[in-house]
C-alpha cells in the first residue's frame, strides 16, 4: 500500500511516531510523561509492515523507552510496569501482524484463482481475431467480484466467424458454471457446424443438459436460463443473427445508429416452451465500417436518481454525430462504459458487459476460416 517508485515506505509512519513520542516526552515535563505511548508504535507497524518489521519496531520501542525513561531522575521514571506493558504490546502486535499477513496471502491466492477463472471463462481475444476488430469491458456489480454470469466470445472457423454474448439468470458460482458450459459448447459448435441454426440448437441443448446435471447434484438450478445473442459473419458484408430473449445489437456506423428489431426467441433453457421451435436465423447485409454494439442488463437497466433508464441508443447517436470516430469498437465501448457509470452514479444494479465488434477494414475474414 505504501510505496514510492516501487519501494516500500511502510516503515516511515511508525518510525516518525516513535521519534515524535520520544521528543514530546522530553518537552512535556515530569508532570506529564507520555513515553508509555510507545506501545502505539508496534501497533501501527502491525497494520502496515511485515512481521519482521513489526518485531523490529517492537524491540526498537522497548530500547527507546528504556533509554528515555532512565534519563529522568528516579522519582519521575514510569518504571517497570510500563516497560512490561510495552513488551506485552509488542508481542501482541507481532502476533496480530502474522495473522494479518497470513490472511492477506490467502486473499491474494483467492484473487489469483478468481482471475484465472475469469480468464478461463472470458478468455483473452487476440487483436483482429476472426477478421473482427473488437473491444470489451466487464463491470461487476459487486466490486470484489472478478467474474459473473455475463459471457462473450469470438470463434473463427471454416464456416466464418461466430460471436456470442449472453447473460445467465442469477448470480454466484452457479451462474459462472452455466456461462462456462455455454461457452464451451459455443467454441466447439461454432467451429464445426456449417449452419448457425445448428449452433443455436446445440446451445439450447447444452443449457438443458447443464440444468439436469446441476439438479442431479442437488443444486437449485432447475429453472436457470440465459439470454443471448448469436452472430455469424459468413462472408464480408454479411450478417446472421439469432436472439435468445436478449436485446439485439445496435448497428453503429457512418450512417448513424440503428437498432435491429427484437427477436421473438426465448432464452436458452426455455426453448421447449416455444410453439414455433427454435428462433430463426435472420440474415441481413452489413455496411462496411459498421460496428455492432452488444450489451447486457447492466446497461439497459442502469437508472439515474430519478429512476430514468440510460438512453443508450440516443447517447450513442449523438456521440457518433459529433465524432464519427466514436464508432470505433474501442472508443465505443469506453464511451458506453463511462456513460453508464455516470448515469447510475457508479452504482450498477447488475453485472455489465459492453462488447463491440466490426469487420476489419479490408473485410478479410480469412484468419477466421481455419481448416479442420
Amino acid at each position: 500500500m505504501l510505496r514510492i517508485r516501487g519501494r516500500s515506505v511502510a516503515w516511515v509512519p511508525p518510525l516518525v511516531l516513535l521519534g515524535a513520542i520520544a521528543l514530546l516526552d522530553v518537552y512535556t515535563g515530569a508532570d506529564f510523561r507520555i513515553i508509555s505511548w510507545m506501545v502505539l508504535v508496534p501497533g501501527i507497524a502491525a497494520a502496515i509492515c511485515g512481521v519482521r518489521g513489526t518485531a523490529a519496531f517492537a524491540v526498537l520501542a522497548l530500547v527507546t523507552y528504556a533509554l528515555a525513561d532512565t534519563a529522568w531522575p528516579e522519582e519521575y521514571q514510569t518504571g517497570l510496569p510500563d516497560f512490561v506493558l510495552l513488551a506485552v504490546g509488542g508481542v501482541l502486535a507481532v502476533l496480530a501482524c502474522a495473522v494479518r499477513v497470513r490472511d492477506e496471502r490467502r486473499l491474494l491466492h483467492i484473487q489469483d484463482v478468481a482471475e484465472t477463472t475469469r480468464r478461463t471463462v472470458l478468455r483473452p481475444l487476440p487483436s483482429g481475431w476472426g477478421g473482427l476488430d473488437h473491444a470489451a469491458v466487464y463491470l461487476a456489480a459487486d466490486s470484489e467480484a472478478r467474474v459473473g454470469g455475463d459471457f462473450y466470445d469470438i470463434q473463427p472457423g471454416p464456416h466464418g466467424t461466430r460471436v456470442l454474448l449472453g447473460d445467465v439468470q442469477g448470480k454466484g458460482l452457479g451462474a459462472v458454471e452455466a456461462a462456462a458450459a455455454l461457452l464451451g459448447t459455443f467454441r466447439e459448435a461454432a467451429y464445426h457446424e456449417a449452419d448457425l441454426s445448428a449452433v443455436a440448437r446445440r446451445l439450447e441443448t447444452r443449457m438443458l443438459r447443464h440444468r439436469v446435471h446441476t439438479v442431479s447434484l442437488g443444486h437449485a438450478d432447475g429453472d436457470r436460463f440465459a439470454t443471448a445473442v448469436l452472430l455469424g459473419f459468413p462472408e464480408p458484408g454479411g450478417l446472421e443473427l439469432v436472439a435468445f430473449g436478449h436485446e439485439p445489437p445496435l448497428l453503429v456506423g457512418p450512417d448513424g445508429v440503428r437498432a435491429l428489431p427484437p427477436g421473438d426467441g426465448l432464452p436458452l433453457g426455455l426453448g421447449e416452451l416455444a410453439a414455433d421451435g427454435p428462433p430463426p436465423v435472420r440474415r441481413m447485409p452489413l455496411a462496411p465500417g459498421t460496428t455492432l454494439l452488444l450489451t447486457t442488463d447492466g446497461v439497459s437497466e442502469a437508472r439515474d436518481g430519478d429512476g430514468e433508464f440510460y438512453p443508450l441508443a440516443d447517447e450513442v447517436a449523438r456521440a457518433v454525430a459529433a465524432d464519427p470516430g466514436v464508432a470505433d469498437p474501442g472508443s465505443l465501448v469506453a464511451f458506453v462504459r463511462d456513460g453508464t457509470l455516470r448515469h447510475c452514479g457508479g452504482h450498477l444494479a447488475d453485472d455489465t458487459t459492453i462488447f463491440a465488434v466490426r469487420q476489419t477494414a479490408t473485410g478479410d475474414t480469412v484468419p477466421g476460416r481455419l481448416r479442420p
